[in-house]
């Protein structure tokens, strides 16, 4: 069951992982990072590395898809006009 669960976490791992480098908005590639990020920590817990999954979560996916995201946000404003 064990290897069951690995071969899913570790293909949705990869696959948003290729996503992010294929897809062309760059907003889209920021939720594909997360999903990437989240992949990790998911592969972390069945480590049973439970804590270094929690630091993924909270410093990667909150700190660092944040900054993307808001960066984004604020370097757009002349591409709209």
């Amino acid at each position: 069951m064990i290897d069951f669960v690995f071969l899913i976490i570790s293909a949705v791992t990869i696959i948003s992982a290729i996503m992010v480098v294929q897809t062309k908005k760059l907003v889209h590639s920021a939720i594909y990072l997360a999903g990437t990020f989240l992949g990790t920590a998911g592969l972390f817990i069945l480590l049973e590395a439970e804590f270094v999954a929690w630091i993924q979560v909270l410093v990667y996916v909150g700190a660092v898809i944040t900054l993307i995201l808001f960066t984004i946000m604020l370097t757009r404003k002349g591409e709209e006009e």
